[in-house]
């Protein structure tokens, strides 16, 4: 597997941090996608699993630049309400944090337990379709 897939995806390419992430979101034009996961806590294991398994999803994910972590960063633009696992943002190009691309728990906004896996994926074609209306 290439580095960082931690099991998301092993045929994706994975950026290594936050910054490289901005940057190549940034220079590519494409949207960042970032998943905030805990190797030990169940939820995101069973998300992993159901992302990792989902065909269409791997597939859509190769338009997106990627990044897992592990632990917190100190960017407040990151947690907008609260730093829980799993939790994915997408950020686009401009280096905005879509708060309009949520899932469905209004107390946890960026959570997406294995059961919304369809709603991550139209999530995902949102985001590259905002992209291409916006800019």
């Amino acid at each position: 597997p290439l580095p960082s897939s931690t099991g998301w995806g092993d045929q994706l390419i994975w950026t290594q941090t936050y910054e490289e992430a901005l940057f190549r979101s940034k220079h590519s034009n494409k949207p960042l996608m970032i998943i905030h996961h805990l190797e030990d806590c169940p939820h995101s294991q069973a998300l992993k699993k159901a992302f990792a398994e989902h065909k269409d999803i791997q597939k859509l994910a190769e338009k997106f630049i990627l990044l897992n972590l592990v632990y917190e960063t100190t960017d407040k633009n990151l947690s907008p309400d609260g730093q829980y696992v799993p939790r994915i943002l997408f950020i686009d190009p401009s280096l905005t944090v879509r708060a309009d691309i949520t899932g469905r728990y209004s107390n946890r906004l960026y959570a997406y337990e294995p059961s919304d896996i369809s709603l991550l994926y139209s999530n995902m074609q949102k985001a590259l379709k905002l992209l291409k209306t916006e800019l």
